[in-house]
Formats: C-alpha cells, structure tokens, sequence
C-alpha cells in the first residue's frame, strides 16, 4: 500500500474515522495513478492505524497472489484468497486484517485521472457490485497481464515525454479496468442469480411449512444456507428479512381463516402456529394494529 498522509477525523488516534486521501505527491511523476506490490513494509501513512476503519477518497484494487486475507469494506467482512481481487471505490470505508498478510499488487488510482466516458465505461462508481471478485483462470491471466503491463509502464518514465506518459498510463489503466469492470458485472449477475436461487428456494419453503416452523435459522439449516446468506438473498429480492417474509405469510393466513371460517380464534392461532391463544392475539396485533376478534369483526 502506497504511503498516504492521513486527512480529516483525528491525526492523534482519537475515535473519528480518517479520510486518507490520494498520495499524488508519492506517485510516480506526479500522475493520479501507483501500481506496485502489497507487503509489510508498505501502509497508507506511517502513523494510520490500518486495522482501525477508516475511508479513502481514491480506489484501491488488490490482486492477491496469497491468503486468506480478511477485510472489512463498509462493514461487511470479505474472506480473499489468491487469485481474488478487492475493490474499494471512493468513500467506502474498510479495515485491514491485523492477521492477515497482505500479498499481490496494488492499484491506486485518483478519482478524475481517468475521463468521464472511461470512468461510465468502467462502472468505477457502481457501488451496488461486490467488491470481492473471483476471477476464472483465463480471466485471471488476462487481468495479471493488464496489471503487470501498467506496472511496466508506471515504472517507465524514460522512454517518452511527461505528457505521453500519463497518456500511455490512461489507456493502459483503462485497458485493465475494462476488464476489470466486465469481471464486476458478471460477477453482480451470477450474485443475483445466486440470491434469486436462494430465494426461491427459502419462499417455497416457507408456503409448505410456516405454520408449524416461523424459525429464520431453521430453514437456514434446513436449506444449507447460513443465516447471513439467507438474509441477504430475502433482503434482495424483498427488501424485508426472512423473519419478516415469514410473519407476514402467517398473517395472511390467519387473516384468510378469520374472514373466511368460523373457527374460533385459539383454533385460527393454533393452525398458523401458536397454540397459546394469547400469543397468537398479541402476534396478531403487533403486525396489524388489531386484535384478531375485531379484524373478524369489522368483515362481518
């Protein structure tokens, strides 16, 4: 990680969370761009405590060639292993593992380096993708490519005028997060795919059993689902959580028993899943706002 001087929150160590900006004055000519290899001895200021959360105002992509590696970004913890990237756009916060040895290469970039049709081309601002990218082997080779080639430029300053080399630097940069992106999206489609999946397959589960099973983590395990993942594919396809999915399939049945039979109350509560007749009363009104006996009675 290239050293970088810490900005806002509070330069002691207080409890703010730090902004770090980009480096420009440690980069390679100046240019809103550093490529080059992850390690120990390198961190984004000698006095950041990195395993604190912190944010940056720049994007960061790491290429690891060893793991696992554990990060934090917004509060979400990522588990990367060699051959994975990570991704951290602009104001994104994140965490560096203190257990973790960080390995590959890193690319820094300044947001306005690159022009804004590169910048929509590349989605660099498509913070609904995932961070965590698993690339196959053949995208991996090219993405190791594109990478070792922009190293090789970044480093040579030599062979061509200041301004020729930034433009060198742009079109290869570029050349890299086009692929990059194109891993991005491919990987958001199959995540979704993936939740929809999941989904289906919880919804299903939960029309032929919730009136006996109202439990988030018993259909997890009865699926092979952790919880998290659970809540994240309901989260995506509902915008509520499973226990949320659930108490509303149960409500709509005791609503369709109250209106559609004569059955008393502990017997309407008793089929959705509460033998305790108060409880079902109190469950019910918690999630309409009455009691079953006047939900009955305002139909009739």
């Amino acid at each position: 990680m290239a050293d970088t001087p810490p900005q806002g929150g509070d330069p002691t160590g207080g409890d703010a969370i730090r902004t770090f900006p980009f480096p420009v004055e440690l980069a390679v000519g100046g240019v809103g761009m550093q490529v080059g290899p992850m390690g120990d001895d390198h961190t984004w200021h000698a006095d950041a405590p990195l395993h604190r959360v912190h944010r940056i105002d720049f994007h960061v992509v790491m290429l690891f060639t060893g793991g696992p590696v554990r990060h934090m970004i917004d509060f979400a913890e990522y588990e990367a292993a060699a051959g994975d990237l990570l991704w951290i756009r602009p104001g994104q916060v994140h965490r560096f593992s203190r257990t973790s040895e960080y390995r590959g290469t890193v690319l820094t970039m300044q947001p306005g380096f690159l022009p804004r049709s590169t910048v929509e081309a590349t989605g660099l601002y498509r913070y609904d993708q995932p961070p965590l990218l698993h690339p196959g082997p053949g995208q991996l080779a090219a993405l190791r490519a594109a990478l070792d080639q922009l190293g090789r430029e970044y480093e040579d300053t030599a062979t061509l005028p200041a301004s020729l080399h930034t433009a060198v630097l742009r079109h290869t940069l570029t050349a890299f997060l086009l692929r990059l992106a194109h891993l991005a999206a491919s990987s958001a489609q199959a995540s979704r795919q993936r939740a929809d999946t999941t989904f289906t397959l919880f919804r299903d589960a939960v029309e032929q059993d919730f009136a006996t099973n109202h439990s988030v983590s018993a259909y997890a395990d009865a699926l092979g689902y952790s919880r998290r993942t659970l809540v994240r594919a309901v989260r995506a396809a509902t915008g509520e959580t499973p226990k949320g999915f659930i108490d509303k399939r149960v409500i709509l049945e005791a609503k369709r028993l109250l209106a559609h039979t004569d059955l008393p109350i502990g017997r309407v509560g008793a089929a959705v899943g509460f033998p305790d007749a108060a409880n079902f009363s109190k469950f019910f009104h918690l999630h309409t706002g009455v009691t079953p006996v006047t939900f009955r009675a305002e139909l009739r």
